[in-house]
């Protein structure tokens, strides 16, 4: 196949209907950011800050079970958000995987370990909890706020490729209990940019010092 080749008319009136639709649908404009999203090699970016906060919501507004806590990995969130239109294509760059939305129950003493990976891979996208790392090693964990404890059970909402022991976190795959949505990230990511801009908002996010390194 080369330019010399020329296209099938009968087999392009067949498909250029769906590309044209195609196209339209990932142009279509759902936000917009005031500044760039980025997901720098850095304990905490505003990229991972800004999707953990949409797992929150969708734990929420989809499985109306409210999670304590989100987590991530800096791999799984594939691309930026740049300033300026957010359309549904740049989602897709953001989680173009199948990735599902899950809510799993863990013991304090099990966040404790989740919170050791996060300070041996130098940090990762999180919501809800707060953590001091020290030389790799963690330090005053908060849960909304609140010192972990060990004994307690709390709810994280993630995706189902760690909650499966993903990018080597076996630890998420001996939760006290599992709850699969059919959901797909990208499909929550969309729907959360397109309520924020409902209510007026821009797509935003802040780095918080929701991870300290000392």
């Amino acid at each position: 196949m080369n330019k010399e080749v020329q296209a099938d008319p009968t087999v392009v009136s067949i498909y250029e209907p769906f590309k044209q639709k195609m196209e339209a649908e990932m142009n279509r404009v759902i936000g917009h950011a005031d500044k760039a999203l980025t997901k720098e090699k850095t304990p905490e970016t505003l990229m991972g800050n800004f999707f953990c906060e949409a797992l929150l919501w969708m734990s929420a507004h989809y499985a109306h079970n409210p999670a304590d806590l989100a987590f991530a990995t800096k791999g799984g969130i594939r691309n930026d958000l740049k300033a300026g239109d957010i359309t549904v294509g740049h989602i897709f760059e953001v989680m173009p995987f199948e990735n599902t939305l899950t809510i799993i129950e863990l013991k304090g003493s099990q966040i404790r370990q989740l919170a050791d990976y996060i300070a041996t891979t130098h940090g990762q996208p999180i919501a809800g909890m707060t953590l001091t790392i020290t030389g790799n090693k963690v330090q005053d964990i908060k849960i909304k706020g609140q010192p972990i404890d060990d004994n307690k059970l709390y709810k994280l909402v993630t995706y189902d490729y760690l909650a499966n022991g993903g990018d080597n976190l076996v630890l998420l795959t001996q939760s006290v209990s599992r709850t699969n949505y059919p959901q797909r990230m990208r499909e929550g990511l969309i729907e959360y940019v397109s309520e924020l801009t409902k209510a007026g908002k821009q797509v935003n996010a802040e780095l918080d010092g929701r991870i300290k390194i000392n």
